[in-house]
């Protein structure tokens, strides 16, 4: 039996696993890595802090097997900025000059002004976001940089890596950069290159000297036939990966502009394939905010520990014996929420917009704790179908939704996605899917497997597939007509105070 590795990087942990031929996962582990939070929406983290629990977390997994089995190691990781120096060595991304601290994590908006800037451009690059740059893509992180950190910073800088590039580079002293990244996150072509034109007239003509040694060597992108779809088009499938932040995930034949879903990006995700990619700032983060912050929290987590369950499943269970009805859904008819409380990316791409609730009593038992987590759960539900139905009237045909990250193992967000969307909710086989698909990266790169297709169809397998309640149709629809209003509210009351 042969082992592979996979590595996945995520917001505030580090977790690994050794998964064999066929896609089982035989051990696990995982390693917190530190945020640093300097202020308002500025958020850092280390790469050797990162690459020090890389290390620990491998350690532990392979003691399971012999080490002479594992052929291979796949990394993924959050789109984070990584700053080096000529040397190599970690260079400060803060006006403290801790050199430490030398990555802006991918939910950093430090860049609000920049990015602003740059899309008031206008240059025909931006089509291929959505119309609109973000704050969380890396230009304007660039420039943040450039602007503000000149001496501490810009000047010394060797080299800038995305944090799955920085990964690759630890392991194999290898600096080529990866396909995908760059098309996604750096407005990199995968037809024609770099566009210097851009990057001079947005303030970056620095990276475009020796040809573009600091951001980097392109490596060649994966090659193959396209996946199987169980006899339907993979085009008719949204990949929705939901951590701490959410990740859609649609593909076309041909490209297709989606005001506000970044992309279409070529070949950035299947060769020869046009990739959009909604998302949601804020899923799991926002969860955990808005229930660890309530009055009720300390009540819910000793409830919990007595009984053995974490908190989600313990409110999951609670809202089950609170129901009136047949369906927990129509707890919430009086309670909306707005997720956007750390802006939006997709599809209204204004990282402006504040969160919003309506509908809060005077009251401040489990009870209500239980419902505004259910009412949090389907405001992020709502704001999929919003990302879904705009890339639909844009020209792509999704009828199925395949669901992996951390919070598919809540079968609650599950089943509120499947019935707000109205759509079947494909789950893997694998609970741990990401971990397996970082491993299938490395088994593909071990030479076992001819292609990284047939990888993936032998060590990821189809596990529950949850239908939408479609007797809770006609509630929803009108959940989300009020979920529209409320951005519409937001909006003019902004206008209304920008008068004074």
């Amino acid at each position: 039996m042969h082992y592979y590795m996979g590595i996945d990087v995520g917001t505030s942990s580090v977790r690994g696993a050794l998964v064999d031929q066929n896609g089982k996962v035989i051990v696990q582990a995982e390693q917190p890595i530190q945020i640093w939070e300097p202020q308002l929406d500025y958020y850092e983290q280390s790469s050797a802090d990162i690459w020090t629990a890389c290390c620990t977390v491998s350690k532990k997994i392979v003691q399971a097997v012999d080490l002479s089995y594992i052929r291979g190691v796949g990394f993924d990781a959050t789109c984070s900025l990584v700053v080096l120096d000529g040397n190599f060595e970690p260079l400060a991304v803060n006006a403290e000059g801790v050199n430490n601290r030398n990555i802006i994590m991918w939910m950093d908006h430090r860049a609000v002004d920049q990015v602003d800037r740059i899309n008031q451009t206008k240059h025909c690059v931006l089509q291929y976001v959505g119309g609109m740059m973000s704050p969380e893509m890396q230009p304007p992180k660039l420039l943040w940089l450039k602007e503000k950190l000149q001496s501490i910073c810009w000047k010394k800088a060797g080299h800038f890596l995305d944090l799955s590039d920085f990964l690759s580079w630890k392991a194999t002293g290898a600096t080529t950069r990866s396909l995908c990244t760059l098309v996604c996150k750096w407005a990199y072509s995968a037809q024609t290159g770099w566009d210097d034109c851009f990057l001079k007239q947005i303030g970056l003509e620095d990276l475009t000297m020796n040809n573009h040694s600091k951001i980097g060597v392109i490596g060649a992108g994966v090659r193959g036939s396209n996946l199987p779809c169980e006899n339907k088009p993979i085009t008719s499938r949204l990949a929705l990966i939901c951590g701490t932040s959410s990740c859609h995930m649609g593909i076309s034949e041909s490209p297709i502009f989606v005001p506000g879903v970044w992309g279409p990006y070529y070949s950035a995700m299947i060769p020869d394939l046009w990739l959009n990619e909604g998302g949601q700032s804020a899923s799991g983060k926002l969860i955990d905010h808005v229930v660890k912050s309530h009055a009720a929290f300390p009540e819910l987590e000793s409830n919990a520990k007595a009984r053995g369950k974490n908190i989600y499943m313990y409110l999951n269970c609670h809202l089950e014996s609170i129901k009136k009805c047949s369906a927990v859904g129509m707890l919430t008819v009086d309670l909306h929420v707005w997720p956007d409380f750390h802006g939006n990316r997709s599809p209204l791409a204004d990282p402006t917009l504040k969160g919003m609730v309506s509908g809060l009593a005077l009251s401040n038992s489990l009870d209500d704790l239980a419902k505004l987590y259910l009412a949090t759960v389907q405001a992020i539900a709502l704001g999929t179908r919003h990302i879904l139905e705009t890339m639909q009237n844009a020209g792509h045909q999704i009828n199925t939704l395949f669901m992996c990250g951390g919070l598919s193992k809540n079968l609650l967000f599950v089943q509120v996605h499947s019935d707000i969307s109205g759509m079947p909710v494909v789950l893997a086989e694998e609970v741990e899917s990401v971990l397996v698909g970082a491993a299938v990266v490395g088994a593909y790169a071990s030479g076992d497997f001819q292609s990284i297709q047939e990888a993936m169809a032998k060590m990821g397998k189809i596990g529950k597939i949850i239908q939408p309640d479609l007797e809770q149709k006609r509630y929803y629809d009108n959940k989300y007509k009020v979920f529209l209003k409320l951005v519409d509210h937001q909006r003019e009351y902004r206008a209304i105070m920008q008068k004074n």
